[in-house]
């Protein structure tokens, strides 16, 4: 009996600590920094992706990466400038291994399917977390890009998922 009621209390307490974390306030500034970050690597990868790229769907999807997240970043960053976030200059570590693992590859037919993939991957967490900034973001200049950006970001999705099916 004691084991059950230790087996409850333990679940109660996992089920109060997922309550607290779905309460908790959309933090603007960690938004940013991640947004910054993710862009960079769009850029780094997009470039790679022009040099190592097979397919020139893969090279063309990859100069697109360049262009419209080197736009995207240069709004993001006079966000933070105008509300005082300090944005990293370099890549966060989670970004910095995936651009080590890509520069690592060869080019050619698997670069493509691999760079595909984590594109289709990376597109629906940026649109999940854009969405998510374009509702909840308290800056009102941050949840107008996130919306403004979410149609892009869309747009990027559909087009690598075509490159993913060919």
């Amino acid at each position: 009996m004691q084991m059950r009621h230790a087996i409850v209390g333990i679940g109660l307490l996992l089920l109060a600590g997922t309550a607290v974390a779905a309460d908790k306030p959309f933090d603007d500034a960690a938004f940013i920094k991640k947004a910054v970050s993710g862009g960079m690597l769009e850029v780094r990868l997009g470039e790679l992706a022009e040099k190592m790229g097979q397919s020139d769907g893969v090279k063309k999807f990859g100069a697109k990466m360049v262009t419209d997240h080197t736009t995207a970043n240069l709004k993001l960053l006079e966000i933070a400038k105008a509300a005082k976030v300090t944005v990293p200059d370099k890549l966060m570590d989670e970004h910095q291994k995936t651009a080590d693992h890509f520069k690592a590859m060869k080019a050619g037919a698997e670069f493509d399917k691999h760079y595909v993939d984590d594109m289709v991957k990376d597109h629906e967490e940026d649109i999940a977390e854009f969405e998510k900034a374009s509702k909840e973001a308290t800056n009102p200049d941050l949840k107008a890009f996130a919306a403004k950006t979410l149609p892009t970001l869309k747009e990027h999705h559909e087009m690598v998922k075509k490159l993913q099916h060919k």
